[in-house]
């Protein structure tokens, strides 16, 4: 019942922000200062939405976008996690691959796009690696400082218990390192959709969310571009809210955590 309220009184927050930013573009829309065609009201944005749902257009870009965030953030996570926990365990691999984190992990991943449709052509599998490339980082990032961060007294008593090193990783090391793991995975996550979006813009072929904002933008259809954004922050006001922070509980709940800093 406590978790009950706690999440209505979170979304009734929500809410209430939500509601605020829709009156001020609402005001800002009929005030007249921008033309209707850039700056469409909130109904002509409605209208424009509902008619793509359901002529079934924008659930199919919608879906696309989604499977290559989800894919790229798979394999981010599959490759970036396993890395930095050995990072932060082993120090040789901390040496090596460091360096490398530290020079990539600055450069932009849509600087990469061009370079990559050299390479793999326009379509799903540039879209997704730059997905990838975009989420590794903060994933080997909070992944590593989280094995660094756990406590080494918390090591000792275990071992003085007699756990092996099997039982050390999985009953002290990832539960201790967990917030860091979970802050990564959204961390990722937000990153995975910006650069989705600005992929698709460029190296998508005629689906995907990105490429709707693209293409409107050339014919002046700010109401399409505007519901097109609507549902990538749903999509992602959806995952935060319920997905991670559902992780975020079961988290909590079942190795007794802290809740570390939000991503």
């Amino acid at each position: 019942m406590n978790t009950f309220g706690e999440h209505a009184r979170s979304f009734r927050r929500a809410a209430v922000t939500l509601l605020i930013a829709a009156a001020l573009y609402e005001a800002i829309a009929r005030s007249g200062y921008f033309a209707a065609a850039l700056l469409p009201t909130l109904p002509a944005v409605g209208h424009t939405l509902w008619a793509m749902l359901m002529d079934g257009t924008m659930l199919w870009h919608a879906l696309y976008t989604l499977y290559r965030v989800m894919f790229g953030l798979g394999l981010a996570i599959a490759v970036g996690l396993p890395l930095g926990i050995l990072m932060g365990r082993i120090p040789a691999v901390e040496h090596f691959f460091l360096p490398l984190v530290s020079v990539l992990m600055p450069i932009p991943s849509l600087a990469w796009v061009p370079v990559f449709i050299l390479w793999f052509g326009l379509g799903n599998v540039t879209t997704i690696l730059i997905v990838f490339y975009a989420a590794t980082f903060p994933m080997v990032l909070n992944a590593w400082s989280g094995v660094r961060s756990v406590n080494p007294l918390w090591m000792r008593a275990a071992g003085a218990m007699g756990a092996n090193g099997q039982s050390l990783f999985w009953k002290v090391i990832i539960p201790g390192a967990s917030p860091f793991i979970i802050t990564g995975v959204r961390q990722a996550f937000l990153r995975s959709w910006i650069a989705v979006v600005g992929a698709e813009m460029i190296a998508a072929s005629a689906w995907g969310l990105g490429w709707v904002i693209f293409d409107a933008k050339e014919f002046l259809n700010a109401d399409v571009m505007l519901a097109s954004l609507a549902v990538i922050g749903c999509i992602g006001f959806v995952f935060e809210r319920l997905v991670f922070g559902a992780l975020e509980r079961a988290t909590v709940l079942r190795w007794g955590m802290m809740r570390a800093a939000k991503g």
